[in-house]
């Protein structure tokens, strides 16, 4: 009895044993499971962050705040992204400011600089990411009022901004990399809860001035952030896709009809208009430029589409809904 007895216990510590192998094997698996974003402590950053760790990924962050990993820390950048399944670059200072020559030179450099560091530590690795998703604009497209712009057929604008984006995306061509997949996002308009351009907007609905801005006539194309993440997981499986890629909803408004969706989600009755001269002014004193509000941006993400990703938010008024309601 007592033999059998010692036989079961030894049994029952070699089986918590193997439990306890593989349940730390196991572990360490998915913490192996890595994604890299580079400027990740914004709005978009964090938002993406948050479900990359749901899905079970550890994340890391390169950015300027000491928290994380420093740019200037090259080591670690190569260690972090040494073995990641993906690298996703949203660095760049913030366009929501003054194009004096000192801003222009930060937003510039922040983006052609730091893309640079992270094509130089991928050629440095001995297992690079299988993919790189580098942020872009769909500013880089002209003010449009006649028609869409296409990944195809979208025709390139002028100006500071126009260089700016032309700039970031040959920085991050430039690069020839044979075991990393190279795509860049030209962003519209993300929008979300709890950042973005969303605030202001409903700022200025809440002050009953959520009128039309300007003629009301320029296009606004925009994203909701879950389908910007959707779209990012979509690219990462889809394996033979690479390039450039439209990353906006398929249904973009114009501002009045922006503006009137606003109104009626959150259940304001007058919104008054904003005229061009008022907007001129107001952006001088709050520190931005009317850009960023009067350029029509109509683009249309055809590219995405015809590879078959269906949008969770198709019109602004289910996005707006799911972010206000």
């Amino acid at each position: 009895m007592v033999f059998l007895h010692v036989r079961g216990l030894q049994k029952s510590i070699f089986t918590a044993i193997r439990v306890y192998d593989t349940t730390v094997s196991l572990n360490i698996t998915k913490m192996e499971k890595k994604i890299v974003i580079a400027g990740g402590t914004g709005f978009i950053g964090k938002y993406l962050a948050e479900k990359f760790k749901t899905l079970g990924y550890q994340v890391i962050i390169i950015s300027r705040n000491r928290a994380h990993i420093q740019w200037d820390d090259k080591d670690r950048i190569e260690s972090a992204l040494n073995c990641a399944e993906m690298l996703i670059n949203l660095a760049g200072k913030s366009v929501n400011c003054r194009y004096n020559p000192k801003n222009k030179d930060e937003i510039l450099s922040s983006r052609t600089i730091t893309t640079k560091i992270l094509g130089d530590a991928i050629l440095n690795c001995e297992n690079p990411p299988a993919l790189w998703i580098n942020s872009s604009t769909a500013t880089i497209y002209r003010h449009a009022m006649d028609k869409p712009m296409t990944d195809k057929d979208g025709e390139i604008g002028t100006g500071f901004s126009v260089d700016v984006a032309t700039s970031w995306e040959n920085a991050f061509f430039d690069f020839q990399l044979p075991k990393t997949r190279q795509i860049a996002l030209r962003m519209a308009i993300i929008l979300g809860k709890g950042g973005g351009v969303m605030e202001p907007f409903v700022n200025l609905v809440h002050f009953g001035l959520g009128g039309k801005q300007g003629s009301g006539k320029q296009m606004f194309s925009w994203l909701h952030v879950e389908d910007l993440f959707n779209i990012i997981l979509f690219l990462q499986k889809e394996k033979e896709l690479s390039g450039v890629f439209n990353c906006s909803a398929p249904n973009p408004v114009d501002n009045a009809t922006l503006m009137k969706s606003l109104r009626k989600v959150m259940k304001v009755s007058i919104g008054l208009p904003s005229p061009e001269w008022m907007l001129k002014m107001g952006a001088v004193l709050i520190g931005t430029e009317t850009e960023l509000i009067l350029k029509s941006r109509w683009v249309l993400p055809d590219k995405v589409e015809n590879a078959g990703y269906q949008f969770k938010f198709p019109t602004i008024n289910e996005a707006l809904e799911d972010i206000l309601g």
